[in-house]
């Protein structure tokens, strides 16, 4: 089966460079969504900031309509590695780049001063020495125009000197071409602005994709027989939507083909991409939420569907957590401490801060509700009646460099249902727990027959940045599992990761993380019947290395080794090769 894997290997390139040859088609796309977002802004600052283009002027109607997108994408960006901002200057002097020996100095410096009204950049230079600039000086000159009709039109008649209206006039003839060439621009970038503004899809609503390709094969004596190598997909596209400027509209409609690999009943080494609503990319809706500011920063997350606590609780697990994303850790258990993953779907939480937010969350305290069912008005389900967990966090951060939370989870679990399942929400299709073994999701089932389970979860997660480059995070949680009427068992769970960020290029991420996923180390039920079971640890080792390709193209390989698979010695270890790429959009 390796031979077979590594000849997929060498296909994949081929494949992916098919995808990376179509990107730019979609990237195109987007810049131009990206620019009709941008354009109400743009107008507003159209006599500010004015692209640099040739002096020759030019008339309307030969502009072009993708010239004129172009130019509006200039406008929006330039100044952007100082400040994208315009500030107010209050003398010529400031503008650090127009030269006293220029004739038009004096009569800036006195316009400015007396009248305040040409504006600058924030670094202090107007950048008017070079000669693409006389458009910039036109706009500056426009605007004193519009300041001294304006001070003409509400004021007194003394408000402005009839020696300045004579300099204006001066001003005006000089530059005559630049400022017909400029309006005549602006109006073309109006009429584009109208016709866009007119057809946009939403002034409230930006759409995010992620699109995950995978290939992955098996290795082991176990499991070499029963698995083949896999290329599979998910995508996802997500709508934002803000109606207050501080709220957000969570809308995600996902599909995917993943499929898990036969390990023989155990649920550990599960990758994120197998978290989606389907195996046979049909789509569905996997996340409705909405989330908002109440008392200026206490932040409140409500979720009608695909709810988890990672949505609005701080996990610590820098650069490994990417909420079951395609850009961070391969598998679900090197994300963050299960204790997360306990429960999921309709309910909500709030997050109050105490501080700045940095890379570790700010320090906090979160707390939380869901139901797995609460959609379902059958007995034993609904919002209150069902499978449900509640959550309670404290949070503690030394600045940005070290982090440590306080967790506690408790949990209802009908029969039969697993412990570590995310709420069974439509974030997943695989129909059962996400990490850790079988029996370590459910005790009872080593009893005669499944019987329903509350659960008592306290965990501890610390994250310490030893520098920008080099950062450490890992967790360890207990859970204490009463089996209803029958007797009482516990789970332990821990990790310990490093990563080293921007290794490389910025935006790559080497990540190394070893630890135990969910296992079952005790099991009391004084005169009840039941199957022996292993409690050895079986140890989830994981690397993996994020290439980030472009802004928008990652490429991760990694290996994820599993010893004592299912907590039992007598099995092989399992190792899963994996090569992912990730397009976000």
């Amino acid at each position: 089966m390796s031979k077979i894997f590594w000849q997929a290997l060498l296909l994949y390139p081929a494949v992916i460079g098919a995808i990376v040859a179509i990107a730019p088609v979609a990237m195109a796309t987007e810049e131009i969504k990206t620019t009709k977002a941008q354009l109400p802004v743009v107008v507003a600052e159209k006599e500010l900031k004015i692209a640099q283009t040739s002096v020759e002027a030019q008339p309307q109607e030969a502009i072009a309509p993708v010239d004129t997108l172009r130019a509006i994408d200039t406008y929006s960006n330039e100044g952007k590695g100082n400040s994208n901002s315009i500030a107010q200057v209050t003398s010529v002097s400031q503008l650090s780049d127009v030269q006293p020996t220029d004739w038009a100095f004096q009569a800036l410096q006195s316009l400015v001063e007396r009248y305040g009204c040409i504006a600058g950049y924030p670094d202090g230079t107007y950048r008017g020495n070079r000669a693409t600039t006389r458009y910039e000086f036109a706009a500056g000159l426009n605007a004193c125009l519009d300041r001294v009709n304006e001070l003409i039109a509400t004021a007194t008649a003394d408000a402005v000197r009839r020696e300045d209206l004579a300099t204006l006039q001066r001003l005006q003839e000089e530059f005559a071409t630049e400022l017909a060439t400029l309006r005549g621009r602006v109006d073309s970038l109006e009429v584009v602005t109208a016709e866009l503004e007119a057809n946009q899809f939403s002034t409230t609503t930006k759409l995010l994709g992620e699109v995950v390709a995978a290939v992955s094969d098996t290795f082991g004596d176990n499991v070499d027989a029963e698995n083949n190598t896999v290329l599979q997909a998910r995508a996802r596209l997500e709508f934002q939507s803000s109606f207050n400027g501080t709220d957000i509209l969570h809308t995600r409609l996902a599909a995917g083909n993943a499929q898990t690999f036969n390990t023989g009943g155990t649920f550990e080494g599960q990758q994120t991409f197998n978290l989606a609503p389907s195996t046979d990319n049909s789509v569905f809706l996997d996340w409705a939420a909405y989330e908002f500011t109440i008392f200026e920063k206490a932040r409140v997350y409500l979720a009608a569907v695909g709810g988890i606590y990672t949505d609005f609780v701080p996990t610590l697990n820098p650069y490994f957590e990417n909420f079951t994303g395609g850009n961070g850790a391969l598998s679900t258990f090197a994300e963050r401490n299960p204790i997360y993953n306990i429960g999921g779907g309709g309910g909500g939480g709030i997050n109050i801060p105490f501080g700045e937010r940095g890379v570790l969350g700010a320090t906090s305290i979160s707390l939380g509700y869901f139901a797995d069912n609460a959609n379902s008005p059958d007995d034993s389900l609904g919002l209150i009646e069902g499978d449900f967990s509640a959550l309670g966090q404290i949070n503690f951060n030394l600045g940005d460099r070290f982090g440590i939370a306080a967790t506690y989870v408790r949990g209802y679990h009908n029969a039969g249902d697993g412990i570590f399942d995310l709420g069974s929400s439509a974030s997943r299709a695989i129909g059962a727990p996400i990490e850790g073994s079988a029996q370590a999701n459910d005790p009872s089932s080593l009893l005669s027959g499944a019987t329903r389970l509350n659960t008592d979860s306290y965990g501890l997660s610390a994250a310490l940045r030893l520098s920008d480059r080099i950062s450490i995070s890992g967790w360890v949680t207990k859970t204490d599992i009463e089996i209803a009427d029958l007797g009482s068992a516990d789970v332990w769970s821990y990790a310990l990761g490093v990563a080293f960020p921007d290794l490389g290029k910025e935006g790559n991420v080497l990540g190394i993380i070893a630890g135990v996923e969910p296992t079952l180390r005790s099991l009391d039920t004084p005169g009840v019947a039941r199957r022996s079971f292993d409690p050895n640890y079986g140890y989830h080792i994981e690397g993996f290395y994020k290439y980030q390709l472009t802004d928008n193209i990652s490429l991760t390989p990694g290996v994820i080794w599993l010893t004592a698979p299912g907590q039992s010695a007598n099995r092989e270890d399992i190792v899963i090769g994996t090569l992912r790429t990730t397009f976000t959009f």
